[in-house]
């Protein structure tokens, strides 16, 4: 069985982070993991407080992992201070894993920081660098890119931007434009787009992990990273056309939407 390891913050209502992750790795198939490195007091209406681990739990966190069950694909998310950047990246460093999926999380769906603004120059420098693919928002794509983003050219030229960060791929979401939902993918040199249409919902909590954590899961699969974006694309649109509900703010989406009708009366 493929395997792959989400490092992120834990989210206690669970929509989202680890708890997302992990949900979305058992959807499609993969056998999940996870290291957390913050512990995120939060539902689907704000966050309350945040608890960072320690460096060192961290690294054994990822030393626990990879000398028992190497991942075939690792996801990066939440990693809120400089401390927990560093220890993941010398985690990553150490093991060498394949497949590193980074999703810069910075905002929670209701607008709430999960990272400290001074944190933002160290994830350029230290995390940034060590990512197969990094798939930003485009709020996120317009701080790591210093631009504003208002059409798909601007998308592109961002990701062309953040390449020269480090990362070996760029995949800049479209979620927070209007309209149709397109992403823009910059593989390598290469760019593709991929379009869905727009769900009329809010109950969109922990779509970007989700999302991340599915390319991973499909990179643990083998397959190559547009087919995985693609393929991850639709089990979110999916995942989103059946979300659930529930909470006082944006509900999450149904993860395992394939294998069971949801009932939330």
């Amino acid at each position: 069985m493929k395997t792959a390891l989400t490092i992120a913050g834990s989210d206690c209502s669970g929509g989202a982070g680890v708890q997302a992750d992990l949900k979305t790795m058992s959807a499609l198939g993969v056998f999940g993991m996870s290291v957390i490195v913050s512990v995120v007091a939060e539902n689907t209406a704000r966050v309350l407080s945040i608890e960072d681990i320690s460096p060192k739990v961290i690294a054994d966190q990822i030393d626990a992992v990879f000398e028992d069950i190497p991942p075939d694909a690792v996801k990066v998310g939440m990693l809120s201070t400089p401390a927990c950047m560093e220890a993941v990246a010398a985690g990553l460093k150490k093991y060498r894993p394949r497949h590193v999926v980074i999703d810069p999380v910075m905002y929670a769906k209701n607008g709430s920081p999960l990272m400290q603004e001074s944190a933002i120059s160290a994830l350029r420098s230290t995390v940034l660098p060590l990512a197969t693919l990094l798939t930003p928002n485009i709020p996120e794509a317009e701080k790591l890119a210093g631009m504003e983003i208002s059409s798909e050219a601007d998308m592109r030229e961002a990701a062309r931007r953040i390449q020269a960060l480090g990362p070996q791929n760029v995949l800049v979401k479209g979620g927070h434009a209007q309209g149709e939902a397109r992403d823009v993918l910059l593989c390598g040199e290469d760019f593709h787009v991929f379009a869905s249409r727009r769900i009329p919902t809010k109950n969109t909590h922990g779509t970007g992990c989700t999302l991340s954590s599915a390319i991973a899961a499909y990179l643990a699969r083998g397959e190559v990273l547009p087919e995985a974006v693609r393929k991850a694309k639709e089990y979110v649109t999916g995942a989103i056309e059946h979300a659930l509900p529930l909470g006082h703010g944006c509900g999450p989406t149904h993860h395992f939407f394939a294998f069971y009708e949801a009932d939330c009366d």
